[in-house]
């Protein structure tokens, strides 16, 4: 994604998950959307989460990926572009693993 315009649809798909998320989500963990990887043709999103605590993760991502069509229904609600990019989530292990070196550069 080289042009302003997919860079301003990337961002705006990745407020608007983190919105139907925090509206939608139980507060029992914290699930953060830390990056939307839009594929080139912008007919795809996959959208990059993290979740605290550790043990709540399995929770999470079942819970977005059963209300993954609601979550494309709330975003085009709001986006309007023509098609609407199909969705999926994944954990993001980078940021997991960005966590456990600072984890482990703390402690030593």
């Amino acid at each position: 994604m080289s042009n302003f315009r997919d860079i301003k649809i990337e961002n705006r798909v990745k407020e608007l998950s983190a919105s139907f998320i925090e509206r939608e989500a139980s507060p029992s963990s914290l699930i953060t959307v830390t990056r939307v990887l839009m594929s080139k043709d912008s007919k795809k999103a996959k959208i990059m989460i993290s979740v605290l605590p550790k043990e709540k993760e399995n929770a999470a991502y079942g819970f977005i990926k059963r209300n993954l069509g609601e979550m494309r229904k709330y975003i085009s609600s709001s986006l309007k572009i023509n098609p609407i990019p199909f969705l999926d989530v994944e954990i993001d292990e980078g940021e997991k693993n960005r966590q456990k070196i600072d984890e482990l550069l703390n402690n030593s």
